[in-house]
């Protein structure tokens, strides 16, 4: 069982141009759909947030049980789902402002345990920086660590949200001795202002970074540096393209038995270039798509 812990919310993403153009709802959140994508390629699913009662709450939890994902760790709540507005730029890809005062998914409370079964849990976004929802998911992630479970962060920055910038690269870099395994885009490395080889001393095994159009690559607990070109693909918008790079990776080492750090150490050059290429393809069938639809196990071929 792989647990996603985050939040859910619906994205407002432009159907037009110029700043009335009107907007299409879309269910969305980096760990929700990081979560769709895991149970759209097979792995056994469970998502850990706290959604709405109102409709679009019900509208995500019915995606995710489609989806093939176990809803049962998800708590609910009266307020309303947080709205995060998009806008697309000419290349597809997309930024954000959200609305988010009040919101049922960042009053998530820690719960008790991690359901049973729990191989992995995965952790990024919005929900690390919202309070009061921010410290329990970081409690959660301490938590799991410490029993040995195999964890993965996705920082996904959202500056906008992030009201002190030095404070969060402060708490990012005393969450790495409890990752395992680190990913991030370029942007997100950029802005957080540290080095691959600075973040794999202070504890995690391995850090993938995604280059948008230009792959994806790997720096591992000994140096070592992979990579892999993206896959060509007629663009329609990025939109949940990192979250199915998140999926794609967990997947993968997952079907490989290689959730652990020794199985990070020990996949070597082909085990990654097959691991990011397998990523990279997937990320090209969300960019393909409208919003953030990732793909089945089928449209992807082997890992």
């Amino acid at each position: 069982m792989i647990v996603v812990a985050g939040e859910a919310l619906i994205d407002l993403v432009p159907r037009g141009t110029g700043a009335l153009s009107a907007l299409q709802p879309a269910l969305g959140g980096g760990p929700f759909n990081t979560a769709v994508a895991l149970g759209r390629l097979g792995s056994p699913t469970t998502f850990c947030s706290r959604v709405s009662y109102d409709a679009f709450g019900e509208a995500l939890l019915g995606r995710l049980r489609e989806s093939g994902v176990d809803v049962s760790a998800v708590q609910r709540g009266p307020e309303p789902t947080t709205l995060a507005v998009a806008t697309v730029g000419d290349d597809g890809s997309a930024a954000y402002s959200f609305y988010v005062e009040g919101t049922a998914d960042r009053l998530f409370a820690t719960p008790a345990a991690l359901p049973e079964g729990t191989r992995a849990v995965s952790f990024g976004t919005c929900s690390l920086v919202l309070e009061p929802g921010a410290s329990a998911y970081e409690e959660v992630l301490r938590t799991a660590a410490g029993q040995g479970v195999f964890t993965a962060l996705d920082p996904n920055i959202r500056p906008g949200l992030i009201p002190d910038a030095d404070a969060y690269r402060a708490r990012f870099k005393s969450w790495l001795p409890s990752v395992n395994l680190l990913k991030l885009s370029e942007e997100d490395a950029l802005w957080l202002g540290g080095t691959p080889h600075e973040w794999l001393s202070a504890g995690p095994s391995a850090v993938v970074i995604t280059h948008g159009a230009a792959g994806l690559s790997v720096i591992t607990g000994d140096h070592a540096v992979y990579a892999v070109p993206g896959e060509p693909v007629d663009v329609v918008d990025t939109i949940g393209a990192g979250d199915t790079v998140n999926a794609a990776l967990l997947h993968g080492l997952a079907v490989r038995d290689t959730l652990s750090p020794a199985g990070l150490a020990g996949l070597g050059a082909e085990g990654w270039q097959r691991l990011l290429g397998f990523a990279a393809r997937a990320a090209a069938v969300t960019c393909s798509r409208a919003g953030a639809e990732p793909p089945y196990a089928s449209e992807l071929g082997d890992l």
